[in-house]
This record gives structure tokens, sequence and C-alpha cells, in this order.
């Protein structure tokens, strides 16, 4: 059985299955028992010093194994593996290439190929076994490390199709990874521009047009002109998907108060598009419950979490409609719920503390207390650099009146 080790950046084969006596060979014609027994002499040094970390020493005896049986995958592939981590990458690559082109199926051995080339600036053969590679890679270090180089082939090439295709596999394998958030932050950037130029091209005074550049002055903290954008492009096409229900979002997040008030006038349109979208039959419920409709409330919080059953924001709504009719026992499975679908929400953990509280369990109470501060306090400070960047998504604009 041969053995795997771990040197650099990438598991590879260290040793062969093959009799090794340790005897000592010339440089001269052979016998094939010879052969067989200067060829185990070889291996055998080469694990010796790989043990001792000379890998500088083990490359020679490797070399010297691989003129004695160039066929051998094992062999091929450690000194190809060796060579490129002592920097010789333009002679790694042929020993990378022979075990790859022996054995299909070598993963990481054709991604270090796959590196080496591109650094050759062979970008044609680099990307064929980069591509190759990719899928197959399990380690998720060596995956993100070929993921990257690749994306920036594709990016180099102008092809945002495919960066945003292996940017998506790239943040399931490592979606943690700030190099990888930023890669995709850069790809959808990219894309984003792409797309509105060619929209501008082919459809200038399109509405779609009008609702694209009040995503670019909403992005840019303009919501005044985000407004106008959006009215018009509903005078354009009263019925464009999404406009009225973030047209109804912009109004909401207005100082005047005149104008937030239209803001229910809007929801209710995007209602009438789509009666089934939760995010707006949730903002209705918070807007009838501000107003003092309660049974409405009830009725519309009831809907979304009919609808979408693991929504913590619907589920979140209801419970609080039920601690207001002072029903904690169907308030509590509810807000229980909403955290383990959504543990960073500040405002289902301060909720669900308090109503520990209520009933007497201090113990829970001050745990969901201590996640909700801990949530809050990070909130906070995602609004700093957000506003920053003038942008506010969803998760730091509003905060609910219980946290204050």
């Amino acid at each position: 059985m041969c053995r795997f080790v771990f040197i650099g950046a990438l598991w590879f084969a260290a040793s062969l299955c093959l009799a090794q006596d340790g005897s000592v060979s010339t440089r001269r014609s052979q016998s094939g028992e010879d052969k067989q027994a200067s060829f185990a002499a070889h291996v055998q040094r080469a694990k010796e010093h790989l043990a001792a970390k000379r890998p500088d020493l083990a490359i020679p005896e490797l070399q010297a194994a691989a003129e004695i049986e160039p066929d051998n995958v094992e062999v091929q592939g450690n000194l190809g593996v060796l060579l490129y981590f002592q920097g010789k990458i333009l002679e790694a690559i042929p020993h990378l290439r022979a075990a790859v082109e022996r054995q299909p199926g070598l993963s990481k051995i054709q991604g270090l190929l796959g590196l080496a080339e591109v650094r050759k600036q062979d970008a044609h053969d680099g990307r064929k076994d980069l591509e190759a590679a990719f899928p197959l890679i399990e380690d998720q270090k060596f995956k993100v490390e070929v993921g990257l180089e690749l994306l920036s082939l594709y990016a180099q090439s102008g092809e945002l199709e495919e960066s945003a295709a292996l940017v998506a596999q790239l943040r399931k394998a490592a979606p943690d990874n700030a190099e990888v958030l930023y890669a995709a932050y850069r790809t959808y950037s990219d894309l984003w521009g792409e797309s509105m130029l060619a929209l501008s091209i082919a459809a200038p005074d399109s509405a779609q047009m009008h609702q694209v550049l009040a995503h670019e002055e909403t992005r840019q903290g303009n919501n005044e002109r985000a407004i106008t954008q959006l009215r018009n492009a509903i005078a354009i096409d009263p019925h464009l998907p999404g406009a009225h229900f973030e047209l109804a979002e912009l109004l909401r997040s207005a100082e005047d108060s005149k104008v937030k008030q239209q803001a229910e006038a809007e929801y209710r349109l995007a209602l009438q598009e789509n009666p089934q979208d939760v995010k707006t039959i949730l903002r209705l419920a918070e807007i009838d419950a501000q107003n003092g409709h309660n049974e409405k409330a009830f009725e519309e919080y009831s809907r979304a979490a009919e609808l979408q059953p693991n929504d913590a924001d619907a589920k979140l709504g209801l419970a609080k409609a039920f601690l207001e009719s002072n029903q904690r026992d169907k308030a509590l499975p509810l807000l229980q719920d909403a955290v383990k679908l959504e543990p960073t929400n500040a405002t289902a953990h301060y909720r669900l503390g308090s109503l520990y509280r209520q009933m007497g369990k201090a113990e829970e109470a001050k745990q969901e207390i201590e996640l909700y501060k801990k949530y809050k306090d990070m909130k906070e400070k995602l609004r700093a650099v957000y506003k920053e960047l003038q942008i506010q998504p969803k998760e730091t604009a509003v905060d609910d009146p219980d946290e204050k």
C-alpha cells in the first residue's frame, strides 16, 4: 500500500509499492534485477531525505529513479511536486504532466500542473488543467487556490458568466474565505456594470433602464433621485415586477412624514401584482400594527407564516402579535424557531429573552439577552461600515422599537 504525506500545499505519494533493499546503484548498463534494485534504492533514499525535511536532497534521487522508470506515476508526481515547491516550476511541469497523462484523475497533481503552466505564461494549457482539476479537488485550501487562479483567467478574457458560475462554486466550498468573498464582489460588480451597459444600449428608455438607474441611485445614497427613477419606470410599465415594492421601501425610509405615508399605497399595489409576496405582506402587517389595526396585522402575519414556514421574520411578526394579545404559549415556539432559522437576528433574541424573563426562566433569559447585545453591537458596526459605503441593506436599515 502506498503512503501519502503532506509537503507544501499538496498531498502526494511519497513512497512506492515496491520492494526496497537499500542497495546502492551505479550509472551503467544494468540487468532488469539491477535496475529494479537501483530504482528501489533511489526511492528509499528519497524517502529518508523527505523524512529529514531535505527535499533538495530528495530531488536528485527521484530524478535518478525517474530515469530508470519514466512511466512510474508516483515518482513523476512526487518529483514534480518537489520541484514546484522548490521554485523550479519550469522543471516541474514535464514531471507533473507525465503523472497526469499516465493516471487521469489525479486532481491535485493536475491542479498543481495548471498553476505551474499559468505561472509560465501557458494560459491555454493551464486553463484546461485547472478546469479539469477544480471540480474534483476536496481539500478546501487548495480548491480555493486553484479556483481563484482560474477565476483570474476568466476575468482576463472577459468571461463574466463563467466567472459568476465559478464564484458560486467557490462560495459554496469556502463561504467565509475573505479572498473568495472579495472575488465574488468584483465578479458581481463587473457583471452588474456589463449588464447595465448592455441595457442602456439595447433599451435606454425602457422601464427596466429606469429601474436599474434607481438601484444605482439607491446604492449611492440618492434616495430622492431613486424615487423619481422608479416613478418613471412605473409610468412606463405599471406592472413592472418588483417596482412597487422597491418604491414603497424607499418611501418608507424617507424623513418626510408625508412622503413616508405614501409607502402603504405602493405596498398595496405590490401585493396586487403578487398576492403571495411574503415581504410585502410583512410590511403591510407592520403598518397595520402601527396604525392599531391589530386584527388585520394578525391575519397578515399568519398569512406570511403560512406561505413561508421557514421565514424568521414571519415567525417573529406572528410571535409579536401573540405577545400583544398575551398568548405567550403560542409565541414561545415561534420565537424559538426564529432564532434557529436566523441565529444573528438581534430582535428575535431580545423578544425571546424578554419572554423567558416573564416566564421566570432567568438563565435562559440571560443567555438570549447576551446574544441580543452581541448581535446588536455587530449590527451597529455593520451600519457604520455601510454608511461609509452609502448603502443600507435590510439587515441594518430598520430598528425594532423593542430594541430601544
